[in-house]
């Protein structure tokens, strides 16, 4: 097969800050001149629907892709994923000090289950490498990380849903990309002409982490889940999902659940194994669960669309009920030592 450059696509911010902005033209234009790889520029990729230009360009790249974007490299993953634009994990070393660490306890830490990673499906024999754009205002940093993946990779053609070489690519896709990445006769970059799209707001799915326990799909009341022909959990209806809610990633017994877009970072896709962490310090200051917090935030819900708000009476049964059941140890002692002290 035939050898290919890598494929870098920026995934420009959701925000008009002109230093955000700045990074990723200058960026553009740089890797542009450094011929190293195929460049594109596409707007945001949690706003993108399935039939937007840009998302019908990714589709077709039938090689190893870089994708560079102002979220969590497990955020960009798995919204990937979920417009059935998959490859293995390729590893990048430009990551935060913080999901080092975090990287590197969930490993030693992370539960053995037969159940995760079901929904995974079949992966493709390429790369996708995840980049957050947020770790550093320097683009050097990330001509070096690029420059590094494009030498380390050898990048073969692979076939992706029947798309074997550039003329596959649908016109209108081919015109999308001439006009985000063309320059003028002098060199400059032309303003490129995009298609409009909207910030949305919905739940993305961490298959390696979800065991299918379908607990979101018995709490969410709003018709976002449903499962596919092997019954595996799915987001099938995004558009039904209410603003600013995160609610069933609070319930999600895997931390399993991303929104990309929430300002915390356990529920926007960061590192770690947040759920799996037995000691809920919240409770030892009398502040909320999590699980009161996701209830009170469905309630909310349910009452602005005129419905009754129903506590913890609907959606909870299955996982109290496991929580019963579970095997008990030291640290599930200890939580019980600290809810009998006297506070």
């Amino acid at each position: 097969m035939a050898a290919r450059k890598l494929t870098v696509v920026i995934s420009q911010s959701q925000s008009k800050n002109p230093q955000q902005k700045k990074l990723e033209e200058e960026l553009a234009a740089r890797l542009l001149m450094d011929a190293t790889a195929e460049v594109a520029v596409v707007p945001h990729l949690y706003d993108m629907h399935a039939d937007h230009t840009g998302m019908l360009f990714l589709k077709s790249i039938p090689g190893d892709i870089a994708v560079l974007s102002w979220l969590y490299p497990r955020a960009i993953r798995w919204t990937l994923h979920r417009q059935n634009i998959a490859g293995k994990q390729g590893q990048t070393l430009l990551i935060d000090e913080a999901d080092k660490d975090d990287q590197k306890e969930e490993a030693s830490t992370n539960r053995i289950n037969s159940q995760k990673g079901a929904g995974v499906g079949t992966v493709p024999n390429r790369f996708l490498y995840c980049i957050d754009l947020r770790v550093s205002d320097n683009v050097e940093d990330y001509l070096e990380e690029i420059k590094r993946i494009a030498q380390e990779q050898a990048v073969e053609t692979v076939e992706l849903a029947g798309l074997t070489n550039d003329n596959s690519k649908p016109e209108q896709t081919q015109q999308y990309l001439r006009s985000e990445n063309s320059q003028d006769n002098n060199g400059a970059m032309t303003e490129p002409l995009r298609e409009p799209v909207k910030r949305r707001w919905y739940p993305v799915i961490d298959y390696e982490r979800c065991t299918n326990c379908l607990e979101c799909i018995d709490f969410c009341l709003f018709g976002v889940y449903g499962v596919n022909d092997q019954d595996l959990i799915l987001v099938e209806t995004e558009d039904n999902c209410k603003k600013g809610c995160p609610a069933c990633s609070r319930v999600c017994p895997e931390n399993a659940i991303l929104f990309p877009g929430h300002k915390s970072s356990a529920i926007a896709g960061a590192e770690g194994e947040v759920a799996g962490f037995k000691i809920d310090l919240s409770k030892l200051f009398g502040a909320e669960s999590s699980i009161d917090l996701a209830v009170k935030e469905r309630d909310r819900e349910l009452v602005a669309e005129g419905r009754t708000a129903v506590g913890k009476n609907v959606g909870l049964p299955k996982r109290r009920e496991h929580r019963k059941t579970k095997t008990r140890d030291h640290l599930d002692e200890l939580i019980d030592s600290l809810d009998e002290m006297p506070l």
